[in-house]
């Protein structure tokens, strides 16, 4: 009988946490390691700094409030030399930290209060884009990676997280991305905001229909920054969205 090869165990994946709130630290650590993460907490970016450059985690989740150094600078000074997957905490006072961290190199944002499954499926998503976009050609054109999307000058890889408008790259969340996809997959079909919430969002957690509208916004200015005349999401007064790819 040949030897039996011996089952390979999944590397456990490493989540970073900078945070001034212990309460904070604590709680998810306690729901990652639920969820089969490892985790490493900091509570100010000076001291999370050496440690994410000299052994880096799978992922880094930044409170933008902390002491000694903040969360965009800690994301300034770390993306000189790394492009370690981050994910910013927020108050909902706090957009224009919110596009300023997107900007510098932030790859998602989550508002406080959150719910910590929202947390987890943006972590887990984040890191299959990161596993993706590390994957050499033949491992990341499987046959089950989902197609690009091409809409008139949209293109959407949902495989790599990778969107361009005429050719040129436009840096969205998770959560932009799906709704976006949502709307182009069927262009000129009109989307309510549940039915996008329901796109972006795992059934179990809940976030008000507005929030919808406000990622609409954040979509088109980031798509106006690579051209002022863009205009292919539609607004339905009182139905929902629509894109039209003509």
């Amino acid at each position: 009988m040949p030897p039996v090869a011996p089952a390979v165990t999944p590397r456990q994946q490493t989540i970073a946490l900078v945070d001034d709130d212990r309460n904070i630290l604590t709680t998810l650590s306690i729901s990652l390691h639920a969820e089969g993460f490892a985790t490493r907490v900091y509570a100010d970016g000076e001291t999370a700094l050496k440690a994410l450059l000299e052994n880096p985690p799978d992922l880094a989740i930044f409170d933008v409030k902390m002491p000694r150094m903040d969360g965009l600078e800690l994301l300034k000074v770390l993306r000189a030399q790394s492009s370690l997957p981050v994910i910013f905490l927020t108050s909902k006072d706090e957009e224009p930290d919110e596009a300023l961290g997107l900007a510098m190199g932030a790859d998602d944002y989550i508002a406080k209060p959150f719910s910590q499954r929202l947390l987890v499926a943006r972590i887990r998503a984040i890191l299959r884009r990161s596993e993706l976009a590390k994957a050499p050609p033949e491992e990341a054109s499987g046959a089950d990676m989902p197609d690009p999307v091409l809409r008139g000058r949209l293109a959407l890889d949902p495989a790599r997280h990778q969107v361009t408008w005429d050719g040129k790259p436009v840096s969205l969340t998770v959560t932009e991305f799906l709704i976006l996809e949502a709307l182009a997959l069927r262009p000129g079909v009109v989307k309510s905001r549940n039915q996008l919430m329901d796109a972006a969002y795992s059934d179990d957690v809940y976030v008000d229909d507005r929030t919808i509208d406000s990622h609409i916004k954040r979509l088109r200015r980031k798509f106006r920054a690579v051209d002022p005349e863009f205009g292919a999401i539609d607004t339905l007064y009182g139905a929902g969205y629509s894109f039209a790819d003509g």
